[in-house]
């Protein structure tokens, strides 16, 4: 469970880490920053994960904060990590992320290009693709596309799946996710 914390204080936050929790999503570089900074020099206790959109530009600064990346899904990211990782001193966990219901206004990797798109990231460019990650279409029932990712997530060997929030969570567990996304559930 990946809590979400955008928007959210960081005293709300320290109440869930102080509850035993470690896994926290932040969709914003900028708003990642000012909240976790300062917390995670002095705490390596935290898995930050960055759930939002990504622009290259912006990479050394989230591979500097987080240790796990659901939305990688373009050539020109997949190269900028790839550099950023080459003094081997810190690997970060990637998640692929998939166009699954083929929305224009949606951002990642459409089904068709996803197989060579994994070879790439993983053979060429050496990042460590756990799983794929996907948000299904808004207003349909989610569960066919939560059972196509754990579909394309066999067929490409990988382990883990990002998939589910506060609204269809539970369907997205039952379907094989590994990571949900959960905040307005939490923070309500």
């Amino acid at each position: 469970m990946i809590v979400v914390t955008k928007n959210q204080t960081f005293e709300k936050i320290l109440e869930i880490i102080n509850l035993g929790h470690r896994d926290f999503g932040e969709n914003r570089i900028q708003e990642a920053k000012n909240k976790w900074s300062d917390y995670l020099k002095v705490n390596d206790n935290v898995n930050l994960h960055l759930i939002g959109k990504l622009q290259s530009n912006k990479a050394k600064e989230a591979f500097d904060l987080f240790k796990f990346i659901h939305t990688l899904d373009n050539e020109k990211l997949a190269k900028k990590f790839s550099e950023l990782e080459k003094p081997g001193d810190k690997k970060l966990k990637y998640f692929i992320q998939v166009n699954v219901g083929e929305e224009i206004q949606k951002n990642g990797i459409a089904m068709a290009s996803l197989k060579d798109f994994v070879n790439f990231c993983k053979n060429d460019m050496k990042l460590n693709v756990i799983g794929l990650m996907c948000i299904p279409p808004i207003n349909l029932d989610p569960e066919p596309f939560f059972k196509k990712m754990q579909d394309l997530n066999i067929k490409n060997n990988l382990l883990e799946l990002s998939m589910g929030m506060s609204s269809d969570y539970k369907n997205a567990l039952v379907n094989g996710s590994t990571f949900a996304r959960v905040g307005s559930s939490i923070f309500s």
